[in-house]
């Protein structure tokens, strides 16, 4: 199994489940990964249909080397349980659920997947977006090997906080912060927020960048305009690379020789900055790969 905290997720753009033009498009969007949205995209009368046409997206095979996934109605809605039903049948990458709050949210996501046929391949993408859910999120991200990736939904937890969306972020900070320890703690993927104006290129520009400094995997995107800009910002750039594996191999030319010290271009280096260097370079592979 390919290793999940590897595969690239700098860009994971949300695709309206109604908008069978959208879906056409998606298949020439350059994102590494889709989330086909039958929530806050689709109408309530429009469910069924919406769910019709994702599902025959998604196993479809038609989106090439994107991670295609589904975004399902929340747990407490009328419309959860047939969206994971036929999720379940279509089996796309994973299922993205809003709004889990819970362990206990986490295993009734699972037993509904289960119970459907799922198969092994389709994971659970937890969606993070309330208080609680800070609270909990290294419970939550715990709670299933199926769940193999958080999604921060920082709409709708500035809402719950009676926050301002602000340059920097700052009201969501504790969140944000909490989240990504529970993901490194249990060893998940942990995708940021969306950036809601797409006409404000330098904002969301600062947005990507500071995502990155956080250490989120990748960004959530709600326009395709958004696209380039997270994938240039989240990948390796070239120099990173390059210095990458000059560190690797004076590490390793000074471990053979018997130094006890070693330094890099100026600066001491010990196993960690190897182990950093080698993050470099096989998330440039695999951004590589799924470019080829």
């Amino acid at each position: 199994m390919a290793d999940e905290t590897i595969l690239p997720r700098r860009s994971v753009l949300y695709m309206p489940g109604a908008n069978e033009r959208a879906l056409e498009k998606a298949k020439g969007i350059d994102a590494d990964a889709l989330i086909l949205d039958l929530e806050d995209a689709v109408a309530p009368d429009a469910k069924a249909e919406a769910r019709e046409r994702v599902c025959a997206a998604a196993s479809s095979g038609d989106y090439g080397s994107k991670e295609v996934t589904i975004r399902v109605n929340g747990l407490d809605t009328q419309w959860h349980a047939s969206d994971i039903a036929a999720a379940a049948q279509a089996g796309p990458a994973a299922v993205v659920v809003p709004k889990v709050s819970s362990v206990s949210d986490v295993h009734a996501i699972e037993r509904g997947l289960e119970a459907g046929g799922a198969p092994d391949h389709t994971r659970i993408w937890a969606m993070v977006e309330t208080p609680v859910a800070m609270l909990h999120a290294e419970e939550i991200a715990a709670a299933s090997e199926r769940l193999t990736v958080l999604v921060m939904g920082t709409n709708d937890l500035a809402k719950e906080l009676h926050a301002e969306h602000v340059p920097g972020r700052q009201p969501l900070l504790t969140g944000l912060g909490l989240c990504l320890l529970a993901a490194r703690a249990t060893g998940k993927v942990i995708l940021d927020g969306v950036y809601n104006d797409i006409k404000d290129e330098a904002g969301f520009e600062a947005e990507c960048l500071q995502g990155r400094q956080l250490g989120f995997d990748g960004k959530t995107l709600i326009h395709p305009s958004q696209v380039e800009p997270a994938n240039r910002i989240w990948a390796p750039a070239p120099e990173a690379v390059d210095d990458a594996r000059a560190l690797i191999a004076t590490f390793e030319e000074a471990i053979a020789a018997g130094k006890g010290v070693v330094t890099h271009n100026g600066r001491m280096i010990e196993n960690l900055h190897v182990d950093n260097a080698r993050r470099v370079l096989a998330v440039a592979a695999a951004i590589a790969g799924r470019d080829n």
